[in-house]
């Protein structure tokens, strides 16, 4: 099931991205950054040269947690036990080789630098794929931890990630391929992302802006699930 009452979408269109908001999402939208498949998967499509948003160096086709009315759903870790599942496959990755395909986000907030707390990346290297988590250990830190959670992930083979962030800031991070390729990690996290509100992404957030209109990112999700409980 791929559940999209609590998401907006941001497309990288020319001359600045659009966002797509919820209700007109939910409402059949497709286009070519988002394909809708006769499987009910959903394809994300992101050219090198397309558009980024202010705060970013490169482009995106991703999906942006909302309420189902809409509004940017904002929370923090102690209000809820909170939950991102998704089943995918990364298609093409563009010549950089990396496409992010999920996020724990931080907002602009004291301290904070807009930063995500963690990024799930998708890296094509020397024919294998690797699934990395990029962790940052506190708000406004510069630098992030590279951490390797599965390898042999081959491009169209799928593959799910767990996301979980519990009340009291413990993470966890779990993936599985369809090739019995898997691995997780856990945290407790500092003390100062308790003070940052927090929401999730999902789709194809490619890490490169430079090349020809055909070269990007694609990736299917056949599943995706978040949940506040």
């Amino acid at each position: 099931m791929l559940d999209l009452t609590t998401w907006n979408l941001s497309i990288p269109t020319d001359p600045a991205p659009t966002t797509i908001e919820t209700a007109q999402l939910n409402n059949g939208y497709t286009s070519r950054y988002f394909r809708r498949n006769a499987d009910d998967s959903i394809t994300f499509w992101v050219p090198v040269n397309g558009s980024h948003t202010r705060n970013a160096r490169y482009p995106r086709s991703e999906l942006r947690e909302t309420q189902t009315d809409g509004a940017l759903d904002n929370w923090y870790h102690h209000s809820a036990d909170n939950y991102l599942s998704a089943v995918l496959s990364v298609n093409q990755v563009p010549s950089k080789h990396k496409v992010v395909i999920g996020q724990i986000h931080s907002t602009n907030q004291p301290g904070s630098n807009n930063d995500p707390l963690i990024k799930l990346q998708y890296h094509y290297r020397r024919g294998v794929g690797r699934l990395e988590l990029l962790l940052r250990k506190r708000p406004g830190d510069s630098k992030v931890q590279n951490i390797l959670l599965a390898e042999n992930v081959q491009l169209n083979e799928r593959f799910g990630y767990d996301l979980r962030l519990t009340p009291s800031g413990k993470l966890g991070v779990s993936v599985s391929s369809s090739d019995g390729d898997r691995g997780s990690y856990y945290q407790q996290l500092s003390g100062d992302w308790g003070k940052q509100q927090l929401y999730f992404k999902a789709g194809a957030y490619i890490q490169d802006n430079y090349g020809p209109a055909d070269e990007g990112g694609r990736v299917t999700f056949y599943w995706l699930n978040s949940l506040h409980r």
